[in-house]
């Protein structure tokens, strides 16, 4: 097996063979590692960052993105793929991630062509290939490359090479699309959507790290289902902060406020599929 070291050479081998990449950043930690390891090796007249600007992408996501490429001097590409205007994305069926990785994938390699550029890059790791994913599905179908997974870099081995290279990124808490902290089969809309990044930017302005906000119902009965880390939900059950949350939660428009006794897990949303498939029809 490949020490963490050799892995590392590995990426920075392939990349090094690639000439010119465009990589799909979104200021995550894995894209975050990508785009700083392909700007060390191959400079950056050869890289340009394409970033996603949507409603189902946190806002502060979309700020950090931007402070990074400019910070270290990164081309940045930022484009709207409309994913709202998709149907089969919009009525988020258990493979949802397809059709949102589908759109905007397609856009960054079409993007990627006119700028003269051969490599899409996006930053999915070894530990992914475990997870419930059917966007890499269309990833894979698109041709874009995943060099970090590929290099079998694992999410501790990357948070440990950012740490080492001074990336503010090391230890951020990971973050997936807004569209997923809806039930499956409910329609997802751009009202809720802002709910949904508001109320989370609050819970994380009161020095919660890892959350999410799990969204059920909608209009005068929408429901807000707080996951956060279970060493966190005495205090977030304290009367002060319990007040503001509720308060905040309101103001965005929840109509019932409610915590999730099991605390934050990965998908939790997947719980509720039985018998899961990817769109390739493999159980997972």
């Amino acid at each position: 097996m490949s020490t963490a070291e050799e892995k590392y050479e590995i990426l920075k081998n392939k990349i090094a063979q690639m000439g010119r990449v465009a990589v799909a950043f979104s200021s995550g930690v894995d894209s975050t590692f990508l785009l700083n390891t392909a700007l060390e090796v191959l400079g950056k007249d050869n890289v340009t960052a394409f970033t996603c600007v949507a409603s189902s992408f946190p806002e502060r996501e979309r700020r950090e993105a931007d402070e990074f490429c400019k910070e270290k001097g990164i081309r940045q590409i930022c484009f709207d793929p409309e994913i709202l205007k998709d149907p089969l994305f919009v009525s988020n069926p258990a493979d949802r991630c397809y059709y949102c990785k589908r759109i905007i994938f397609d856009k960054i390699k079409a993007l990627a062509e006119e700028h003269g550029i051969d490599h899409v890059l996006e930053g999915s790791n070894a530990d992914d290939i475990s997870d419930y994913r059917p966007g890499f599905r269309a990833i894979k179908e698109l041709g874009i490359e995943s060099p970090l997974m590929d290099s079998g870099l694992t999410k501790d081995e990357i948070r440990r090479f950012s740490k080492e290279q001074g990336l503010l990124s090391w230890d951020k808490p990971s973050y997936a699309c807004l569209a997923s902290r809806f039930v499956y089969g409910e329609t997802i809309d751009s009202r809720r959507l802002e709910m949904i990044d508001k109320a989370e930017q609050l819970l994380i302005d009161l020095g919660f790290k890892q959350v999410r906000v799990r969204v059920h119902g909608m209009g005068k009965n929408t429901v807000a289902r707080i996951e956060t880390m279970p060493e966190d939900i005495m205090r977030i059950v304290s009367d002060d902060v319990r007040e503001k949350i509720y308060q905040g939660f309101k103001e965005y428009g929840f109509a019932y406020v409610s915590l999730d006794m099991k605390g934050y897990r990965m998908g939790s949303m997947n719980e509720t599929l039985s018998d899961r498939k990817d769109p390739s029809g493999e159980t997972v």
